[in-house]
């Protein structure tokens, strides 16, 4: 068996252990089907000219409604939909330095199965984190057409799960095309919840020894549970009663002291009135007069006040209410002989109508994630050298470090990845989980790919 050093380790024979080791969290997506291999994905990274990311074509269903065949209506064609589907390939590497590995650290244990098992696993947790990111993407895509799977896909409960959670949230995601959903990712606090109600019951192995361990994979309504406190958790604040108050319009009154002349100006807000020109404000023989023909011109340029008020006062009285302050205003007076006084006053204060807020305490809320047949078309890319060893006799009396690369391609059912925010030839997990560059599978003229066939569902339960 190959040794852990430059000299002697063979990669090729690495890479075939790593891949025979027990990698449970993926085997149990593989073999639910939630994770899919795509051979047009494969196909389009391994042509020379596309390595990063690519477009691939996505066909929508038969519709349209059947016409009455009577001998006399015309029989009339429609095309199905085609769309297009962004995917793109995510690379990541990691290296493992140890001093005098093979001896110091394996004590005797046979460097392809310590190492081995090692490596499997912490790829296998890259793998799920990559998972989890682009789920956050796709339900925080800010693309219109994204709304309803959002909303449709997720279920929220103010309580904690119970018997019925599972049927109803899948059924409300997909409809009649509930059976497709297989697995099932949840906190252990949302697990221990269904044990204590009876619901999962976990798998179980007999070991080389003949001892009977259970697994940390169970079921729950027929669905196999992976239980992963890797599941997002978020605590949410304890929320202050808040009383009802009603809403008071606030009025604003302009008063005019003493008269325009013709050149004076009256700026309200962003609006400003030149008296004695073709604005219509006339240098009038009164601040009666000014004010009646101010206040026509406020009229239409305010829309959100009515106005009223006698003399040389207007009055602006809020439409809705809202808390807010007095148009600002500035007078500028004709710089020879200008003579406009004005001035504006809140005489009746504002205030915002507010609904009635009930107390509420602070919560943890735990995500669970539920998915089915071909939720994820998955590849593996594969890097020019997946496994390679160094060793450096020099550096703490001789080391070897192990460096290991991978390249792989998910792309989640129904949704195209955009690439619109991404720095590099590899997509980042924060780039993953960005909204912005994820959208459902559209045509580009307003025709959505149906959500319900997306087996996706995310759950929302306080444990």
């Amino acid at each position: 068996m190959p040794k852990f050093d430059s000299k002697s380790f063979n990669p090729q024979a690495f890479g075939k252990y790593v891949e025979k080791v027990p990698n449970l969290k993926r085997n149990e997506l593989l073999k639910s089907r939630a994770l899919t291999p795509n051979a047009e994905i494969r196909a389009l990274f391994n042509a020379q000219t596309t390595t990063a990311y690519g477009v691939i074509p996505m066909f929508g269903n038969l519709g349209g409604e059947a016409l009455n065949y009577d001998g006399q209506t015309n029989i009339t064609a429609t095309s199905t939909a085609t769309f297009e589907r962004g995917v793109v390939v995510f690379g990541r590497a990691k290296a493992w330095t140890e001093k005098d590995f093979s001896e110091d650290i394996t004590g005797g244990v046979k460097f392809m199965s310590n190492v081995g098992n090692q490596v499997a696993a912490y790829w296998e947790e890259v793998d799920q984190e990559v998972l989890l990111s682009m789920i956050k993407g796709i339900y925080s895509s800010t693309d219109p057409g994204s709304a309803a799977f959002a909303s449709n896909h997720t279920y929220e409960l103010n309580t904690a799960v119970g018997a019925s959670t599972l049927n109803s949230a899948i059924q409300k995601a997909c409809g009649q095309n509930k059976d497709k959903f297989q697995i099932v990712l949840m906190h252990s606090v949302v697990a221990t919840n269904l044990e204590n109600l009876g619901l999962l019951e976990y798998m179980k192995y007999t070991d080389a020894n003949g001892i009977q361990r259970s697994l940390n994979i169970a079921t729950w309504n027929g669905r196999t549970v992976i239980v992963d406190d890797s599941m997002p958790v978020r605590e949410v604040p304890a929320v202050d009663a808040v009383s009802a108050v009603t809403g008071i319009l606030a009025v604003y009154t302009l008063a005019i002291t003493t008269k325009a002349i013709a050149g004076d100006a009256l700026t309200l807000g962003e609006k400003t009135y030149v008296c004695g020109t073709t604005d219509g404000w006339d240098a009038g023989a009164s601040t009666t007069a000014d004010a009646t023909a101010l206040k026509a011109l406020l009229a239409a340029d305010f829309p959100q006040y009515t106005f009223g008020g006698t003399g040389g006062s207007i009055t602006l009285t809020q439409k809705v209410a809202l808390s807010e302050d007095a148009p600002t205003l500035i007078v500028n007076k004709n710089d020879t002989n200008g003579t406009l006084v004005a001035t504006i006053t809140e005489t009746t204060e504002g205030v915002t109508a507010v609904a009635a807020v009930a107390a509420a305490a602070a919560y943890t809320e735990y995500t669970t994630y539920a998915m089915g047949l071909g939720a994820f078309d998955y590849e593996d890319i594969g890097a020019k050298v997946p496994y390679e060893m160094d060793r450096d006799p020099a550096v703490n009396g001789g080391e070897d470090t192990l460096y290991s690369r991978q390249r792989k391609c998910l792309a989640p059912y129904g949704f195209s990845y955009k690439k619109a925010v991404q720095a590099t030839l590899s997509p980042t997990n924060a780039e993953f989980e960005n909204g912005a560059n994820w959208e459902l599978v559209n045509d580009g003229a307003g025709t959505y790919f149906d959500h319900k066939a997306i087996p996706i569902a995310r759950i929302l339960s306080r444990g």
